[in-house]
């Protein structure tokens, strides 16, 4: 009779102490999306303890199906009414909410849209349209936004102008983001004495998205590239001090393969160039950049020689050769850049844009194992031809001293590694690969990063040859 009645007491005990260790959690507003065609919870939660969870209460109470310990490395079975898969993520969730029917590419509509990490719950009105070339073809899409008042996400500036990139067509949905990283590290502005804020690139972050309460997958967020982010010098008046165009088609100018002898300022658009600052009066101003194009494409090999460091900032040359080549972004030497001029009387330079086509694939995603080839347009060829100011000494130097630190295999592959492993074991593939399936996901992720590592090994050996013999 006593061994029975201690049983009781020790099962009792037992119910006890689960009941007392168990908690019951309310997760905060905005911290959470539950799409409910696709039965997922994404809940934004970066404290996690060591008790075990037995409910989660979002709109509604949500019974584990297990009394467990959360983790960021698993998913978790959920009950309401019906049943969830839960994910517990580390990075931020975002909320766009809009009419879907009226969205396209070419005029922003009326949305709402909130922000939740461990920092802030930020929510507003805001106006969005797609955004892309290609991209529009694609089934996830990118969105351009803008928020009715300036706010600061996590490391970037505060503005109220954001990029939502879907990177579908980038299988790994890391290329991007790790060239973008590389860029902001290999360069800085050459004036950033003068304008300490200023930035040579855009920075870039992961979070997750729902839009309409459907759960999008992984984005990258990230700033846009202005008159703002590059600090150049605003218009005086009428004088135009700093300028900003945006390398948009292959029509001869960003290629520096054509040069007319007259331009028209009266569109937005000359020879593939886009002037996106200023913009006076409906009218661009393209007489400076008529006269650099002239210098480079029509110039006497002597006023090339005398005039381009004058003109362009070497320095910048440099490094925009050796990053573009290092990650073969094949379509970034006669489109997706900017071309930027700090201040009146003042050197241009370039700005990287839109790196999705990098690392062994191109802009849809498909494999290009080629890694024996420079990538060049017709103002690099000349600066390599003509050597203006050692310019080709100084380019073996820089690739030198950056194989040695920022671009060192060590380096690189780790950047590389550090977002792979991140997103296979916080389940950020698995449950991006739950809604989104194309022809780049019916091969394994395990293949994809096989390919990126082989080819960039392949592809450094083959720059340290080139560079080491011209």
């Amino acid at each position: 009779m006593g061994e029975i009645k201690s049983s009781v007491i020790a099962i009792i005990f037992m119910f006890l102490s689960i009941n007392l260790y168990s908690q019951e959690i309310v997760a905060e507003k905005g911290s959470f999306g539950i799409d409910e065609i696709n039965g997922i919870i994404v809940w934004f939660n970066n404290n996690l303890n060591s008790q075990n969870v037995s409910s989660i209460t979002f709109d509604t109470v949500y019974v584990l199906e297990n009394s467990t310990k959360l983790s960021y490395n698993k998913s978790f079975s959920l009950k309401s009414d019906k049943s969830y898969k839960l994910y517990v993520t580390k990075l931020p969730i975002i909320h766009i909410t809009m009419d879907n029917g009226k969205m396209n590419s070419r005029k922003k509509i009326a949305g709402k849209f909130s922000y939740y990490d461990s920092e802030q719950f930020f929510g507003s009105a805001m106006s969005i349209r797609h955004r892309g070339n290609l991209s529009l073809s694609f089934n996830k899409k990118s969105f351009d936004i803008e928020l009715g008042k300036d706010v600061k996400f996590m490391h970037m500036r505060s503005d109220d102008d954001w990029i939502l990139d879907a990177m579908y067509n980038e299988p790994l949905r890391l290329r991007s983001l790790v060239a973008a990283n590389i860029w902001n590290t290999i360069h800085k502005p050459y004036y950033l004495n003068r304008e300490r804020n200023a930035k040579s690139g855009f920075e870039v972050s992961y979070v997750e998205v729902f839009k309409n309460n459907t759960y999008y997958g992984l984005y990258q967020l990230s700033e846009s590239v202005d008159r703002k982010q590059l600090q150049v010098k605003k218009n005086n008046g009428n004088i135009i001090k700093g300028r900003i165009y945006k390398a948009e088609s292959y029509e001869g100018g960003p290629d520096f393969t054509k040069a007319p002898d007259k331009y028209e300022n009266a569109l937005p658009l000359w020879i593939g160039w886009q002037s996106e600052y200023p913009f006076l009066d409906y009218n661009s101003d393209f007489e400076d950049l008529f006269q650099f194009q002239q210098l480079v494409v029509n110039g006497s090999d002597e006023d090339f020689k005398t005039k381009i460091s004058e003109a362009f900032v070497l320095g910048n040359a440099i490094d925009y050769f050796l990053f573009v080549n290092a990650i073969r972004a094949t379509d970034n030497l006669g489109k997706n850049y900017y071309l930027a001029k700090y201040d009146k009387g003042e050197p241009y330079f370039i700005v990287p844009w839109d790196l999705d086509g990098t690392f062994g694939v191109i802009q849809d995603g498909k494999q290009i194992r080629t890694t024996n080839d420079i990538l060049s347009n017709g103002l690099f060829k000349r600066l390599i031809e003509l050597n203006p100011d050692d310019y080709k000494k100084n380019l073996k130097s820089r690739w030198d001293f950056l194989r040695k630190n920022i671009m060192s295999d060590k380096n690189l592959f780790s950047k590389i590694n550090f977002a792979y492993v991140s997103l296979t074991e916080q389940k950020i593939y698995e449950r991006e690969q739950l809604v989104w399936q194309n022809k780049l996901t019916k091969v394994s992720n395990e293949t994809h990063y096989t390919y990126l590592e082989t080819w960039l090994k392949n592809r450094l050996s083959y720059l340290d040859s080139y560079f080491k013999n011209l």
